[in-house]
């Protein structure tokens, strides 16, 4: 990837040189619909990444080449300056937020290209913002920007240029990834703290399903009201200050369904915390049960799940995989899957095979590797 970005940025700018640059995906061991609610997530960035090369060019005009869509896009930094293409708003977009802030961004040309699977939940979105972010505070701020304002202009791009209310877990993650490290954030006071993640006898497997179920009536925002209606029932702001026992004692009075929702919120904050002393332990075990103990949850509980999911999660377990999960908002997608060395392949196998049988279609594989998040490429 590295030598195909530089061949085209030197074919198409006229021999010049940049720096490269990239920012990682990420995966989240645990902590499903936890950050509305002021709880805990637990990401780590991968070993996927979009790279790019990038070389200040003395106009105020962006030149700016996807290599992964075969697509060119020109623009100025004023917001009157807009560029059609969606992939490109992403970029417009972070130049904005740091003008905004009063940093500083001048012209440039970047040619890039990522291997983060599109669509399989893996943020490809954020890598791309914070790669450009990160590139661009070493470029024209001298690095003053801090990492937390690097993620916070990743999120404020999807806010206010490409449409997308999502929340600072994806772009913290790309932007404070560590190698072999996962990092506990606490979503409501933004502390956070990492975690080592180099577990030896196991790998870390999402299984895609390819599948993407409708979403008819926002069922996010149904879910999180349900949220907010036992929250402003329990005289607390988020459910991060809720205990099982308060939840059970107003159980009468909300709805089966807001008590199901609250239920899971309660208990996944709870395993996360869990998860992260099992970790310092080297207790594997444990931390599978959780992941298994997460998905049950989701699936009975909160209701995100889907058959194909469902029968992703049963041929692990059947396997023998430690840990497995749905990741990401439900309704389609992946699940991960923490599975011991010697299962390894007969899973991979297996997994496949049986989910081709009875869907019609084989699911996509992605092996990942907790890494550094956005950074300068030493060449």
């Amino acid at each position: 990837m590295e030598a195909k970005i530089k061949q085209e940025f030197n074919k198409r700018f006229n021999g010049e040189q940049g720096t490269l640059y990239a920012s990682a995906g990420r995966i989240n061991l645990i902590g499903e619909h936890t950050d509305y609610n002021g709880g805990f997530v637990f990401p780590g960035a991968i070993d996927k990444v979009i790279m790019a090369e990038i070389a200040p060019n003395g106009t105020d005009k962006v030149r700016v080449f996807s290599i992964d869509i075969n697509e060119y896009a020109e623009f100025g930094l004023k917001e009157s300056d807009a560029p059609e293409q969606q992939w490109a708003r992403y970029i417009f977009g972070v130049c904005r937020e740091i003008l905004k802030r009063g940093g500083s961004v001048k012209g440039f040309d970047a040619v890039f290209a990522g291997n983060v699977p599109l669509g399989a939940g893996l943020s490809s979105s954020a890598a791309l913002e914070s790669c450009f972010a990160f590139a661009l505070n070493d470029m024209f701020n001298g690095n003053t920007i801090d990492k937390f304002e690097l993620a916070k202009i990743g999120q404020s791009t999807e806010h206010n240029y490409c449409g997308v209310n999502c929340g600072i877990m994806d772009q913290f993650a790309s932007v404070f990834g560590k190698k072999d490290h996962l990092m506990r954030l606490d979503c409501r006071s933004m502390e956070y703290e990492y975690f080592p993640f180099k577990i030896d006898g196991y790998k870390l497997v999402l299984v895609d399903s390819k599948v993407k179920h409708a979403l008819v009536d926002s069922p996010y925002n149904k879910r999180r009201q349900s949220c907010e209606r036992v929250a402003a029932k329990l005289g607390i702001e988020t459910l991060r200050d809720a205990t099982k026992e308060a939840l059970d004692a107003v159980r009468g009075e909300i709805s089966a369904e807001d008590y199901f929702r609250a239920k899971f919120v309660i208990e996944e904050k709870d395993r996360v915390l869990a998860v992260c002393d099992a970790l310092e332990k080297g207790d594997c075990e444990t931390v599978g049960q959780k992941m298994y103990e997460t998905h049950a949850g989701l699936s009975k509980d909160y209701e995100v799940s889907c058959e194909e999911l469902d029968y992703l999660n049963d041929v692990a377990k059947e396997c023998g995989v430690t840990g497995s999960r749905i990741m990401g908002g439900g309704f389609g997608g992946c699940t991960i899957n923490l599975v011991k060395d010697d299962l390894y392949d007969n899973f991979i196998t297996t997994v496949t095979r049986k989910f081709a049988e009875k869907y019609g279609h084989e699911p996509v594989i992605y092996p990942v590797v907790i890494s550094d998040g956005a950074r300068r490429v030493e060449e």
